[in-house]
């Protein structure tokens, strides 16, 4: 059995993805970041970081203490290669075409897209008096660049490495999180590929079995704009 600590945030999501399509048994244990649970240790499998997503496998391949992992990326690499699917075993060019996609999420879409999801929609309450306009510029132009190299690349295949993989899981719940603010009619491979991940079975029961959780505060995976004040910095520690 794998523990998934969760939180509502398309980092955890993409972890929901992979343990659905990979047919693992899992329990979701929801985590109230408003009482900083994840700073917990004992609430989070004693991972050392609280950061949201955290896994905890009583079942390691090769067996011994359960295995804790945190970081969305160590995450989807290391389910896997547990279950041997979804990322190239044996032929080292689509091994690696799998894992660059994987760590330009991480290093782009990521953090770029928790970025402009902040001055779009948490900076503009924390400081209302402030001129945001640059920041958010700044930011669309960057999620924009991100998406022109991802519509180019699904122009030439049907995801983002050749075949679906945990490169797909890993970007899907950020497109599907925050669109541009044109919408994604300018990027026609990618409005493809999200609708096409979009109504894969095991995508649908993940987000099904996430939003059925009861966290412990409002969801906020649509946007921020509905939530007071004193509840923005909740939110920010799991973007």
């Amino acid at each position: 059995m794998i523990t998934l600590y969760y939180v509502s945030s398309p980092n955890v999501h993409k972890v929901c993805i992979a343990l659905e399509e990979m047919g693992l048994a899992y329990d979701l244990q929801p985590i109230d970041v408003s009482k900083n649970e994840h700073r917990d240790r004992s609430k989070v499998g004693g991972a050392k970081y609280g950061r949201l997503p955290i896994i905890r496998d009583e079942d390691p391949v090769g067996g011994g203490e359960p295995v804790v992992t945190f970081e969305s990326g160590a995450i989807l690499q290391y389910l896997a290669e547990k279950t041997g699917q979804f990322l190239p075993q044996g032929d080292v060019r689509a091994r690696q075409q799998v894992l660059q996609w994987l760590f330009w999420q991480m290093g782009g879409i990521g953090p770029i897209g928790g970025q402009l999801f902040h001055f779009r929609a948490f900076a503009p309450v924390i400081a209302p008096d402030f001129d945001n306009s640059y920041a958010k510029a700044r930011y669309e132009k960057m999620w924009s660049a991100l998406l022109e190299l991802m519509n180019e690349q699904l122009g030439e295949t049907a995801y983002l490495a050749g075949a679906y993989s945990i490169a797909d899981m890993a970007c899907h719940p950020w497109i599907d999180y925050l669109p541009p603010e044109a919408g994604l009619d300018a990027f026609p491979n990618v409005q493809r590929w999200l609708h096409d991940v979009s109504a894969r079975p095991a995508v649908v029961a993940a987000y099904a079995r996430a939003f059925a959780l009861d966290t412990g505060y409002a969801r906020n995976e649509k946007g921020a704009s509905q939530f007071p004040a004193e509840g923005i910095f909740q939110h920010v520690v799991v973007t």
